[in-house]
């Protein structure tokens, strides 16, 4: 059932990352959206039939990835679903990688290797997690939300505006993924499904801007770097998740970095 968690995780990565390219494409072809206007911008997303078409495909893969949460821990989770980088360069460059920068196929290469790593250090280990306390969960929600809107409104001097937004909704989309985790030990943790929509729905809707303002590899590859990089640190923090003993552990960071490192590469600048 743990190996069926990850390949889970893997799916849905696909998936993700794939409606991520498309959803780029359609929101960039959409007149500006603004968050002035929050019916006006929803009625366009909503009336752009490419958009609601990617959209399904990344509700699917949602729903696949809560699934995995249910069998495997979150940090090795996302670790996994890094590697659908790979699958959002492939698909924002229409196929024709010849058209990514030696850059951009590096970190897909990077990605890869960190997946080979993550699969080798979990070689004969078992893998567990216990549930958080509930302010430490609410510390990491509000922390996480914190922090989007200072990617917004803090960093406009300092940061081109697609990897601001890309930032912010990876913050949102992390703050997500956690309260998802939070929902899977049961009882009274079924509370946390308002920030789990709240989060994921801002998120949604930063992400859109982010597209209109640059690429989708800045776009969407700084906000997987952060919904992959915030749960992996919550894993360990907030549900004592553990590395495995000896040469694993080594493998397992070496894994984890290339999270870092892959998705750097590709949201270093928008294209």
């Amino acid at each position: 059932m743990f190996w069926l968690g990850l390949s889970l995780a893997l799916v849905s990565s696909v998936a993700v990352n794939w409606a991520y390219a498309l959803e780029h494409d359609a929101a960039a072809a959409l007149p500006p959206l603004s968050f002035r206007e929050p019916r006006e911008s929803l009625r366009l997303l909503l009336g752009a039939r490419d958009w609601l078409r990617a959209f399904a495909l990344e509700c699917g893969g949602w729903l696949v990835y809560v699934l995995s949460l249910r069998i495997a821990p979150l940090a090795l989770v996302q670790a996994v679903s890094a590697a659908g980088i790979a699958v959002l360069a492939f698909v924002s460059c229409h196929g024709r990688v010849r058209l990514l920068s030696t850059r951009q196929r590096s970190a897909v290469v990077i990605a890869f290797t960190g997946l080979l790593l993550l699969g080798l250090s979990l070689r004969g280990t078992h893998q567990a997690d216990r549930a958080p306390s509930a302010i430490d969960v609410f510390i990491w929600l509000a922390s996480c939300a914190a922090a989007a809107l200072l990617a917004i409104r803090g960093l406009k001097k300092t940061a081109v505006p697609a990897a601001r937004y890309g930032l912010a909704a990876g913050l949102l989309f992390a703050a997500g993924d956690i309260s998802a985790k939070v929902m899977n030990y049961g009882g009274a943790w079924f509370s946390v499904l308002v920030a789990l929509i709240v989060c994921y729905a801002l998120g949604t809707s930063v992400l859109q801007g982010a597209f209109q303002r640059g690429g989708a590899l800045t776009a969407a590859g700084i906000a997987t770097l952060t919904t992959n990089a915030v749960p992996i640190a919550a894993g360990f923090v907030l549900f004592g998740e553990e590395l495995p003993p000896g040469a694993g552990a080594g493998l397992q960071i070496a894994a984890f970095a290339s999270i870092v490192v892959s998705a750097t590469l590709l949201g270093r600048r928008p294209l």
